[in-house]
């Protein structure tokens, strides 16, 4: 009987019946991956190339010392940048981080005396979710401009840090607090611990859960995926509160750093934020994203402002450059995703959610979304 079984076997494998190649198929899986992430892929090796060049000129950039500046001033642009992301792939903006930024620090470091480390972080926490959630309900629900009502988000919180600060800086003395950003869990700074979780749980909330289909969904076709059924308000209104809870984040890891909240120190974060995002491979006008788009975006745009700093360059020439790589990143972009209907992709892939191979698209014209889109 085996021996039958044995000769049916071979007889078919003779005849050219498919036989599972576990190197065929990581190969495949390989090939996607490079696939899905290959703008990203470009930005790293990008900023690899920064710093080899950099270091040509000034030794120093290679050093420990600087590369561990490098991702403790980049720790909190990621996060920032991945809240923003959250906005941008539904087709919004959010202006306001910059400024929830330099309130939660405010509050935050007036809450430690009274309330302690736990109470003062939940203050600081509630300043981004209290201003997301309004974000998200004016353009969700009252279906507002979003570059408006971030913009008024941004002014008022702005104003608030002043008046909260008195216009002054506020020192933080905690050591319990400043452990928030010191710690480490082993050899690795737990700053770094916050951005790989963060990272590792959006990324897979783009790919695997239906909440992260929905972002994608609605910055596609906002239309079409009401009619699919999507709350296309409810996903608007968590999106801009994770953004808002996110910017808190960031700020109360950077004053744990730095042991002193400005009323000023989220002047021009969300141009940075922004930036990171748009650098990274994200489109302007949704649809378009990944986690690791908003990674490589913010420590290329800090490893540009750290050349310039150890290039003795004038720190007012940050915004030129910046500027510069983001004008070569739009460029790129329309190069890249110049043809195709990303709209029918887009939906194809939110209603394939069965499929375990399944990914979001990242070719295509990016979806106007109400917005005329580049020709």
């Amino acid at each position: 009987m085996n021996e039958q079984v044995q000769q049916r076997a071979q007889t078919r494998t003779q005849a050219g019946a498919p036989r599972y190649d576990a190197r065929t198929t990581a190969g495949a899986r390989a090939g996607r991956l490079l696939r899905r992430y290959r703008i990203e892929l470009v930005i790293a090796v990008a900023v690899v190339l920064v710093e080899l060049l950099l270091s040509i000129a000034k030794p120093a950039a290679l050093s420990n010392g600087n590369l561990t500046n490098i991702a403790q001033a980049a720790a909190p642009l990621v996060i920032l940048a991945f809240g923003e992301l959250l906005v941008m792939v539904t087709g919004g903006i959010d202006l306001s981080i910059g400024s929830i930024f330099s309130l939660t620090g405010v509050v935050t470091a007036a809450a430690i005396p009274g309330h302690g480390v736990v109470g003062a972080v939940l203050f600081g926490l509630a300043v981004g979710a209290g201003t997301g959630l309004f974000n998200g309900f004016c353009v969700g629900v009252l279906d507002l401009a979003p570059f408006i009502v971030t913009l008024i988000t941004f002014s008022v919180d702005g104003s608030l840090a002043f008046v909260v600060a008195n216009g002054n800086s506020k020192p933080v003395t905690s050591q319990a607090f400043a452990g928030i950003n010191n710690a480490h869990l082993g050899p690795v700074p737990i700053y770094i611990v916050y951005v790989v979780v963060l990272l590792v749980i959006i990324e897979l909330a783009f790919l695997r859960l239906t909440f992260g289909r929905w972002l994608f969904a609605v910055g596609s076709n906002e239309r079409a995926a009401r009619l699919l059924g999507i709350p296309t308000r409810s996903v608007k209104l968590a999106a801009y509160t994770l953004s808002g809870l996110l910017a808190s984040f960031a700020a109360i890891l950077s004053i744990a750093y730095l042991q002193d909240a400005e009323v000023t120190a989220g002047n021009g974060l969300e141009l940075q934020a922004i930036a990171a995002v748009v650098i990274g491979g994200a489109s302007l006008f949704g649809g378009v994203g990944s986690a690791f788009s908003a990674l490589v975006g913010a420590v290329l745009v800090t490893v540009i402002q750290n050349a310039v700093d150890l290039l003795g360059i004038n720190s007012f020439y940050n915004g030129t450059v910046t500027g510069g790589v983001i004008l070569l990143a739009v460029l790129l972009e329309r190069v890249t995703r110049g043809g195709g209907n990303r709209q029918q992709s887009i939906l194809r892939w939110f209603t394939n959610r069965g499929s375990a191979d399944a990914e979001p698209p990242r070719l295509g014209t990016p979806p106007t979304n109400g917005h005329p889109g580049p020709p």
